[in-house]
Parts: structure tokens; sequence; C-alpha cells
């Protein structure tokens, strides 16, 4: 993937800049690419474009006041091709994902301290769906609605399916 953003002109280009966001600044470039293939017969058909995402963050010391900088530079497979623009707003989202499932699963759930050693899928589905039933009726804090729902069990029975 380096070798094809490398040497070939990108397709489209898009940033982003996120200012002040938990102490730093971030400037984002995400560059897309064809693949045309090149990325070896495993993978012919399945990869269909490519994306650079290259991140420039400032970072605040609270203590000094000054600021330093990180640079990274993603890459990113893609069976679709996308636009810049839209390829930038689904790897942001991925986090989305991070943070609204497996946080709540391994914090409010307690899912990594779990002690289950005997079919602990069994027990993993059944988190899923309870967080899919209280996310279904509009719940946002998981973790006050478990303890509402310890205090008054009824209050689950209320729940609907859909």
């Amino acid at each position: 993937m380096r070798a094809i953003a490398d040497t070939d002109q990108p397709l489209d280009r898009h940033e982003t800049v996120d200012r002040k966001q938990h102490g730093r600044q971030e400037h984002r470039s995400v560059e897309t690419f064809a693949v045309d293939d090149r990325v070896g017969p495993d993978w012919a058909g399945l990869i269909l474009s490519l994306g650079r995402v290259t991140r420039l963050t400032w970072h605040k010391d609270t203590k000094s006041g000054l600021w330093h900088k990180t640079n990274e530079i993603s890459f990113y497979a893609c069976q679709a091709p996308l636009t810049a623009q839209r390829f930038a707003h689904a790897v942001r989202s991925h986090w989305a994902i991070e943070n609204r499932n497996h946080y709540v699963r391994d914090v409010t759930l307690f899912e990594d301290s779990s002690r289950i050693r005997t079919k602990p899928g069994h027990f993993a589905r059944l988190r899923s769906v309870a967080l899919n039933i209280m996310r279904s009726n509009g719940v946002t804090n998981i973790a006050r609605e478990l303890y509402v729902n310890a205090l008054n069990p009824m209050n689950a029975l209320t729940y609907r399916m859909s």
C-alpha cells in the first residue's frame, strides 16, 4: 500500500482541522488512490481503493503551556471506491463503534473482567441482546440504566422488543 501511495498521484484529497479537542489540535490530510489489482492475487477484487491519512497533531503540555507536535501516517484498504471526504468520515466514524460498543462492554458490563471460561460466547451474546434492547428503547446511559434496573427489576420488563 505504501508503494502505491508513494508512486501514484492521489485521485482525491480532503483536509480537516480539529482545534483544541482534548488539549490537542489535529490536522488531517486524506488522500485516496486506485489500487488496480496491484495488491497481489489473494486480494485482487477485494481491495478497490486505498486511503492514506496523514496526521499532524499538536499536543498541549498543561504544566508548561507549550505545544509539541507528532506526525503519523496510516493506510487503509477499502472494498469500495470512495471520495477522500467520505474516506475521512469513515475513518473518524470507526471510533464511534469503539466508544459506543466496546467501551460499554468492557467498562460497564465488565466483559474483560469476566471469569466465565466455559462457552463465554453465550454470555457475550446475552450482553449484546441486552445492549440492543436498551439502545432500541432510546437508552443513552447504559450504566445508569443498569443501576435503575437493579433497583427496580420491573423497569426492565417495560422495554419494547423491536
